[in-house]
């Protein structure tokens, strides 16, 4: 920098240099702060510039800021259009030609020149003359200067502000106007829409017109080709007409003489009235005499059953297996009866050889005959139809009122199952004693219908295993919660005994009680002994509740039907060695054998009169104490072996059977009311 420069010059230099640059016009208003600060405020501020301006040296420099002014042009006539395209876009063509109109007719702003930098804001002088340059040491003019200058921009930036308040108001006037006319479009293209829908259902209305009239007129040709017809007919039922008249005066003079005949039929059905009555009065003492007929059979029926005993004893022996060794010959024989080989059999001989007194003796001693007789005798070549037909008026007994019991004894594998469930495969011929007896209820059931009576019949199936009462018609979650079941009177003072948590199912036909079988053999308590793979390791219990009444003679009658299959009556071997699994086939065979033991005492004490009969003893006399007492009867079927190596086992439980049927209960009574 030249050090001959005078100070004065450097700080206008300085000052120019600082000026800022002027921007693009904008039609926005200024900021506030730049609009509210007032030339005494400017001069305030550049007033310690000029004092610190004189007191430095020649190489000082003085910055001066200014306030950035926009420069003011004319608003080009672009920008209204670009407006009123924006608003077009958004309004519609009626509030854009509303928004062009506006800026069209709008006056044009005056142009204001743009100074240039460094220039004096200063109006040109009278005469046409510019105003003379001021010095660079003249700051105070300077200052003047552009004091002046910013208070023109300020006049000019009022004057730019309330062209662009009076353009905003104007763009608010046009959006309230588009607004308007968007309103008005709406509504008349709703309108139109209306009027259009209103068009075309006219349309449709004229054209279901056309086909109306079309069809009116094909109906009305129809209808005159059916007035022509109609006259046809007319004139034909005018001839028919004639001729009926005729046939009605004939029919006249007949129905006169049918009146007639009436007069005499009347006379013959009042006497036919007379032998209806009379013969309703003979038809009412018939039943009332079959009634006590049927009174009679059941009397004469429970005497019958009384006079075989109340307790009776039946035996039936199984036959061979196949792969079992054959029987030595006279190892079991069957006496005929007093009436020859046509009776059934009655008696039973047992040869039982004695190694120990051949022995002794030095020869073979001859074996021994043990006789047994019972009420009747099954060979293995009985079948089980012949079997239930010596049992059926005793099951029938049940219909009558009096409480039946039947149950099979034996050792494990002797046929009990057998006889009272059948045998698998589901075989007609083999089912056994608790499928054919049902069906032999239900069926004398719907001949008794016919005399007045109905009969409802409801079952339950449960087993006696360890002292412990389980439900074997349990399914789903009540499986496995027979423990729970206990035996209970049905209420106070009642004598008929339930078991509680266990099912009693209504049956009224042979396949529900085959679906309450197959469920019942699924659940019951087996496990594989010497004697049989599958033995019945508890006493099962079906029992059926039978109530009859007849209700035109207000007579009722109920009695239980009780099926007995016991478990195996084998007895134990003291030197068996036992592992796990024998200690609990002893359990089990201790508690059959104990309640085995309980009904040979109960029926003896029964027999002998005995005030008290220790029913409670056991959970299965407890469960048949109404059908073993003095109003019941009871059936026990001895099943035995035929095989040389079970000859003990089938001893003992002859003998048991013997004592059985030496036992006589009282006369039986049946539950009336």
């Amino acid at each position: 920098m030249d050090p001959q420069r005078s100070p004065l010059l450097e700080v206008k230099g300085n000052i120019e240099l600082k000026r800022p640059r002027i921007k693009a016009p904008s039609r926005l208003p200024l900021s506030g702060s730049r609009l509210k600060r007032r030339p005494d405020q400017m001069e305030d501020g550049l007033e310690p510039e000029k004092k610190r301006t004189r007191g430095l040296g020649a190489t000082t420099k003085i910055t001066t800021s200014h306030p950035r002014v926009p420069s003011l042009t004319t608003v080009p006539q672009t920008q209204g259009q670009t407006t009123a395209q924006k608003v077009s876009k958004k309004t519609g063509p009626r509030c854009s030609t509303a928004i062009a109109t506006g800026l069209k007719n709008q006056k044009p702003v005056p142009a204001v020149p743009i100074q240039k930098p460094g220039t004096s804001a200063v109006p040109p002088m009278a005469g046409g003359k510019k105003p003379s340059k001021r010095p660079a040491w003249d700051l105070k003019g300077q200052l003047c200067d552009l004091n002046a200058e910013l208070k023109r921009c300020r006049e000019r930036t009022q004057t730019l502000d309330q062209e662009n308040q009076q353009l905003q108001d104007q763009l608010r006037d046009a959006q309230q106007q588009a607004k308007a006319l968007g309103t008005e479009r709406r509504t008349l293209e709703g309108h139109l829409a209306k009027v259009q829908a209103q068009a075309e259902q006219g349309q449709q209305e004229l054209k279901n017109l056309r086909a109306c009239v079309l069809e009116l007129e094909e109906r009305l040709s129809t209808q005159e080709g059916l007035v022509q017809e109609l006259q046809k007919k007319q004139v034909e039922l005018q001839e028919e007409r004639r001729g009926l008249t005729s046939q009605l005066e004939e029919k006249e003079r007949r129905l006169q003489t049918s009146e007639a005949a009436l007069s005499s039929s009347r006379a013959e059905v009042a006497s036919l009235w007379q032998e209806t009555a009379a013969q309703a009065a003979l038809l009412a003492e018939r039943e009332e005499r079959l009634h006590g007929l049927e009174m009679e059979r059941r009397r004469l029926h429970n005497q019958l059953q009384e006079l075989k005993g109340n307790i009776r004893v039946f035996c039936r022996v199984r036959p061979v297996l196949p792969g079992e060794p054959t029987p030595p010959p006279g190892l079991l024989l069957f006496p005929s009866g007093p009436g020859g080989p046509s009776d059934p059999p009655t008696r039973l001989s047992l040869s039982r050889s004695d190694e120990r007194r051949g022995t002794l003796s030095g020869a073979p001693a001859p074996p021994t005959r043990h006789d047994f007789s019972f009420d009747r005798v099954f060979p293995p070549g009985s079948g089980q139809d012949e079997v239930f037909e010596e049992i059926a008026m005793l099951v029938q007994s049940a219909l009558d009122g009096y409480p039946v019991c039947i149950f099979a004894y034996g050792q494990t594998g002797s046929g009990k199952t057998f006889t009272m469930e059948g045998g698998p495969g589901g075989d007609p011929q083999l089912e056994g004693l608790i499928p054919r007896a049902l069906r032999h209820l239900f069926s004398v059931a719907q001949e008794l219908s016919g005399q007045g009576w109905t009969y409802s019949f409801v079952a339950s199936y449960v087993e006696i295993y360890n002292e412990t009462v389980r439900d074997l018609l349990a399914t789903g979650t009540r499986k496995g919660q027979g423990g729970e079941c206990e035996i209970r009177r049905a209420g106070p003072g009642s004598e008929e005994l339930t078991v509680t948590n266990a099912r009693y199912v209504p049956v009224s036909c042979e396949k529900e009680v085959e679906a309450l079988l197959h469920l019942a053999r699924q659940n019951r308590a087996v496990a594989r002994t010497a004697q049989n793979e599958r033995s019945s390791r508890s006493h099962s219990v079906f029992q059926l509740q039978i109530s009859g009444a007849h209700s035109s003679r207000g007579l009722q009658c109920g009695a239980s039907l009780s099926l007995v299959d016991l478990a195996g009556s084998e007895r134990l071997d003291p030197g068996l060695a036992l592992g796990p699994g024998e200690r609990e086939r002893l359990r089990e065979t201790q508690a059959i054998n104990s309640s085995l033991s309980t009904l040979g005492l109960v029926i003896m004490a029964l027999s002998n009169k005995e005030s008290h009969v220790p029913y409670r003893n056991s959970k299965l006399t407890y469960l048949l104490q109404n059908s073993l007492g003095g109003s019941a009867k009871m059936l026990m079927f001895v099943n035995i072996s035929p095989l040389e190596e079970n000859v003990s086992e089938s001893l003992n439980s002859l003998r048991f059977a013997s004592k059985v049927n030496q036992c006589v209960i009282g006369t039986a009574q049946a539950n009336r009311k």
